[in-house]
């Protein structure tokens, strides 16, 4: 009678080596002793365009152990390999230097992932026309809040006030003075470059970031104040009343009197999922103090009981409930995104 079944033995066993992490990774990573300290100044689809302590241009790809994202343009960063800037060559970027400030936003109220858009500036300068397009003053406030969380200074930048009238310029201003916001204005009119120098000033010897949304002149005031900047400008759609996107990434450009000046692409939404609903008073000075009286607690929503907010907007200018309104806008959008 055959036997039905075999009667299996370890020799009828073939063991295959495990040849995927059979050979323990080591956690230590090399120091780059040698590596060369270095400016991050345009990021573009990998590549990274580096300037060394030195002065050398250089072309650069980031290392595998740095995560997605990790280097911004404005970081302070080490490269190792071939750092001569000569035709052809390629660096790599293996260590970020401790940041002083990060500008972030997330791409609406409602993604809870940031996104780091520039290192390390002094300034967030930010520029906005008083028409063509018609200026947004809740999108400045956006800015002013991340600013406020990077730790940023502010400089306003009115652009295009030839097409409006003084008062206009100087009322849409005045909404920011209650916060120790400092505003320029800028001509659209060829040939008038008075206000270069008056912008500049505010410049000179510093790291600053231009943001906006789509077509209110950015490119066109990098290009005043750095000739040979080249920045691409472009018009407003006659039907939707919008800007055109016409730099499609950040680069930071030296100025002529020193300081560097970072132009980012236009944008039409800026998204604070990642700051703390909590901090946005903070970001409003003149809030920030009467909202001290508030019971503890308070949310200073419109719905809030014996908010401090209300009667202080009561018995306050236009300009003050103006104020107030907006706050409550952003805190309103923002606990939207976590309900």
């Amino acid at each position: 009678m055959s036997q039905s079944r075999h009667s299996w033995s370890e020799a009828d066993v073939r063991v295959r080596p495990n040849r995927k992490g059979s050979r323990p990774r080591s956690k230590q990573r090399p120091e780059h002793a040698d590596a060369v300290p270095a400016l991050v100044t345009a990021v573009d689809r990998g590549r990274y365009q580096v300037l060394t302590d030195a002065g050398t241009p250089v072309v650069a790809i980031k290392a595998r152990e740095l995560r997605r994202g990790a280097v911004v343009v404005g970081d302070r960063v080490d490269v190792v390999g071939d750092v001569s800037g000569a035709e052809g060559s390629l660096a790599r970027v293996v260590r970020v230097q401790q940041r002083r400030t990060l500008l972030r936003r997330s791409a609406d109220d409602t993604d809870p992932t940031e996104r780091g858009i520039v290192a390390n500036a002094d300034q967030l300068v930010i520029v906005t026309a008083l028409a063509d397009p018609e200026p947004r003053p809740r999108m400045v406030d956006r800015f002013l809040v991340a600013a406020f969380d990077a730790g940023m200074d502010t400089l306003l930048v009115l652009t295009k006030a030839d097409l409006v009238s003084a008062a206009d310029a100087a009322g849409f201003a005045e909404r920011y003075a209650a916060l120790d916001v400092r505003a320029v204005a800028t001509r659209h009119a060829r040939g008038s470059t008075d206000w270069v120098e008056a912008v500049g000033e505010h410049l000179d010897g510093r790291v600053s970031v231009l943001v906006g949304h789509s077509g209110v002149g950015k490119s066109t005031l990098v290009n005043a104040l750095v000739p040979d900047a080249h920045r691409a400008t472009g018009g407003v759609n006659e039907v939707t009343g919008r800007g055109r996107h016409t730099s499609s990434s950040a680069v930071a450009l030296p100025l002529p009197a020193g300081g560097w000046i970072i132009d980012t692409p236009g944008v039409r939404s800026f998204g604070l999922a990642h700051v703390d609903p909590a901090r946005f008073v903070a970001a409003f000075e003149d809030l920030a103090q009467v909202a001290a009286e508030c019971p503890r607690g308070c949310t200073h929503m419109a719905s809030a009981p014996d908010c401090a907010l209300d009667p202080w907007a009561e018995a306050g200018t236009e300009a003050d409930r103006a104020r107030l309104d907006s706050f409550r806008r952003l805190l309103t959008s923002r606990q939207a995104a976590d309900a």
